[in-house]
């Protein structure tokens, strides 16, 4: 019976070693996102070089999050594919939003 203790114990110990494990890998890749080498690969070609073009700022941060996550269809092609759909988080979403500001302010 004792050793059907510490072998469960174990098993406890080694499941919580592995959840800390990934939780810090999780937290260390949303750490390096990199909004600037997403947007020259991803939006660049639709948004231009300084975010000149299909980037209004008018909108709220939120509105434009959502549309970075969501997608968005306007009135005539192309139309913002969903980007939530392919990996970007929330917090991505936002870095992504500054990012392009920060561009389209540029001198």
């Amino acid at each position: 019976m004792r050793n059907l203790k510490i072998a469960g114990g174990t098993t406890v110990i080694a499941f919580l070693i592995s959840a800390a494990v990934f939780a810090s890998a999780t937290a260390a890749s949303q750490d390096q996102f990199d909004a600037a080498a997403t947007y020259k690969a991803k939006c660049v070609a639709c948004h231009g070089q300084r975010a000149e073009k299909k980037f209004n700022t008018t909108l709220a941060d939120q509105e434009l999050i959502d549309a970075v996550l969501n997608g968005k269809k306007p009135e005539k092609p192309p139309n913002m594919p969903a980007y939530g759909e392919k990996g970007i988080t929330a917090d991505q979403a936002k870095a992504l939003v500054e990012h392009m500001k920060g561009l389209k302010t540029a001198p």
